[in-house]
């Protein structure tokens, strides 16, 4: 059988810039491949830096050049810093339609044979409301963009996963500062 439609590359050459090849090897019992089988085999699992043959995400969306590396990376660093800024955004779109609001008290041990009133806020939302809708619309669209970063980071290219680290980290820096710190002074495990 002919298999020169495999694409062959030197595994020595480390100056390339195109993802590395792994081979397989054909059994005489079946030779039929189909393109899916080739293209799973080809997938890098170890680290490269290259922007030559990158496919991003989906089969049409292929990088060729260092032009287009750049803008995939600024894409992925944004859409890093956007999934950041989601998750701190519904965090504080749940607090601010909270509708229900009751206030527990109960008894706690206090020094000295005392005894202390503990007061706990619990907070509600209704099923059937606008707020728990958006809330939903906005977790499968947190669940989709984490499930992109992920593949994004999982084709080992190395300057994908670096914009994938560095949009984290700067979403993280610009929108959790404003994010409130809950400091339970009755914890005493520190």
């Amino acid at each position: 059988m002919d298999h020169s439609h495999h694409m062959e590359m030197n595994h020595m050459d480390h100056n390339t810039t195109t993802a590395p090849a792994h081979h397989h090897s054909a059994t005489s019992a079946s030779h039929s491949h189909d393109e899916s089988m080739d293209h799973m085999m080809m997938m890098p699992m170890t680290f490269y830096f290259g922007f030559r043959n990158v496919e991003l995400l989906f089969s049409g969306l292929v990088i060729n050049t260092a032009g287009e590396m750049a803008g995939a990376f600024v894409a992925v660093f944004l859409l890093a810093v956007f999934y950041e800024g989601l998750k701190i955004g519904r965090e504080s779109l749940l607090r601010k339609s909270q509708v229900s609001i009751r206030y527990n008290s109960m008894p706690v041990p206090g020094p000295n044979g005392t005894t202390l009133m503990e007061t706990h806020k619990t907070v509600g939302q209704q099923m059937l409301s606008f707020p728990h809708l958006l809330q939903t619309v906005l977790h499968i669209i947190q669940v989709v963009v984490s499930y992109f970063l992920m593949l994004i980071f999982m084709t080992y290219n190395g300057y994908l996963c670096i914009a994938v680290a560095a949009g984290a980290g700067t979403g993280y820096f610009f929108f959790s500062w404003k994010k409130a710190v809950v400091v339970d002074i009755t914890e005493h495990c520190h």
